[in-house]
């Protein structure tokens, strides 16, 4: 009722300034990845420099008229900033220029409003949408003011902005309750997994480095993946088999960009508490973007803002099909372990390296050996056969009872303490894993 959404193909003109008091520079080429994401068609670009954002219409006056008559020229529908506007300046520009004009921010949202496939993803856009617009409710009613007393002037005691305002934190209020039930379906599916002790790996990364294309690869999935910016927003789950590691859950999130406003951040943090909550991360990252390490910055950052800054990374740098004589391969830390995998997800290159290298990390957390039993220790092999943690059972030329074990490390070491046996019996004492 609030929005207006622009249809496919709308002419747009981008806007593109470098201020000098800014340390941390938007790009204008994401810009314009940005737009053609959101179905608009830029035709110009208008770029300057500037020292201080205008407090009126964030740009100076000549820049002004150099814009109202590109507009004029192209016939444009829709001006885009890629700033963030105060709303004062959104409605300034527009009444100057006579055409709709869009912040960062707002470009963002519509994106986000147009990918948006579930029940849940929908109610995070539209509270997002909400808080966005409801600073900017007054574009549509400069015409009405607070009714005056008088014969036939008395109103009901508020404008219809006023109204308008009212209903706006009424919605925003129902829509918190819901997406409060979707959370709590959500925290009962993690706490199921947690008590199963089953694995989750979480795609994470800058928006089109690849990640929904790798989910697809791995899992045999038809998620829809697209080379555009925000092709996922909705968070997607797999289960996947992991060799020493047994079932584990793979999930797909939407991707980070650049100063991620804040008030997506927030609506989405459902979503993105299954990469806070994760086992392990795979930061995806398009190893052919000249920025990509800005992009590694600006993705770290967001997972600081969302408390996922702890959680153990893996790097695995997607597209090499895309850099000449590259090949898929594992890069190893001073101790062995793995910190990075270069693969391509289209081309079906280096698969079976990123599972070797989640094996290799998930692992160490794994009991994978031979037991030998006597034939006292009934009790502790049928405890090992409760758990489904024996993989094969054979005898030796003693008579003694030799198992292959696979188990978590924690679920061993407590069938050892319900047992009353020391650790070592499993664990020698020189890598005790606590």
């Amino acid at each position: 009722m609030f929005f207006e959404r622009p249809k496919s193909g709308e002419c747009a003109i981008l806007v593109h300034m470098n201020l000098a008091a800014a340390a941390d520079q938007e790009s204008p080429k994401e810009l314009e990845e940005l737009a053609l994401s959101a179905g608009a068609d830029p035709v110009e670009f208008l770029t300057g420099s500037l020292g201080h954002p205008n407090p009126k219409f964030f740009i100076g006056q000549g820049k002004l008229e150099e814009l109202k008559t590109l507009v004029d020229h192209h016939d444009a529908q829709v001006v885009i900033f890629n700033h963030a506007l105060s709303p004062a300046q959104e409605r300034n520009i527009e009444r100057e220029i006579q055409c709709r004009v869009l912040d960062r921010t707002g470009l963002i949202l519509d994106i986000f409003a147009q990918r948006a496939r579930t029940h849940e993803g929908k109610l995070q856009v539209e509270l997002a949408q909400l808080d966005h617009m409801s600073t900017r409710l007054v574009r549509g009613w400069t015409h009405l003011e607070r009714q005056k007393g008088g014969i036939g002037l008395r109103g009901p005691g508020e404008t219809q902005l006023e109204t308008d305002r009212r209903l706006l934190r009424a919605r925003m209020k129902s829509i918190h309750k819901r997406l409060e039930k979707v959370r709590k379906q959500r925290d009962q599916g993690r706490r199921s997994r947690k008590r199963a002790e089953v694995p989750t790996l979480s795609l994470v990364g800058y928006t089109n480095a690849g990640k929904s294309t790798l989910f697809n690869a791995l899992t045999a999935s038809e998620v829809y993946a697209a080379d555009q910016l925000f092709a996922t927003l909705d968070p997607t789950l797999r289960r996947i088999d992991i060799e020493d590691v047994g079932p584990a859950i793979l999930a797909d999130t939407v991707g980070f960009i650049r100063h991620l406003p804040h008030k997506l951040v927030e609506a989405f943090r459902a979503t993105l508490q299954e990469t806070i909550e994760a086992t392990l991360l795979l930061h995806v990252i398009d190893c052919h973007d000249d920025d990509r390490h800005e992009h590694v910055a600006e993705v770290e950052h967001v997972l600081g803002e969302i408390g996922a800054d702890e959680v153990p990374v893996l790097e695995v740098y997607n597209k090499i099909d895309l850099l000449e004589g590259r090949e898929a391969r594992i890069d190893r830390n001073e101790e062995g372990k793995p910190i990075r995998v270069w693969l391509s997800a289209v081309a079906g290159k280096g698969h079976e390296l990123l599972f070797q290298a989640v094996n290799e990390l998930l692992a160490d957390d794994v009991y994978h050996d031979s037991v030998t039993l006597q034939s006292s220790e009934g009790q502790f092999r049928a405890r090992l056969y409760d758990s489904g943690a024996v993989l094969s059972e054979q005898m030796d030329e003693n008579g003694s009872i030799v198992l292959e074990v696979r188990i978590q490390k924690k679920d061993m070491l407590q069938i050892l303490s319900h047992l009353g046996m020391p650790q070592e019996r499993c664990f020698p004492v020189e890598v005790n894993p606590y």
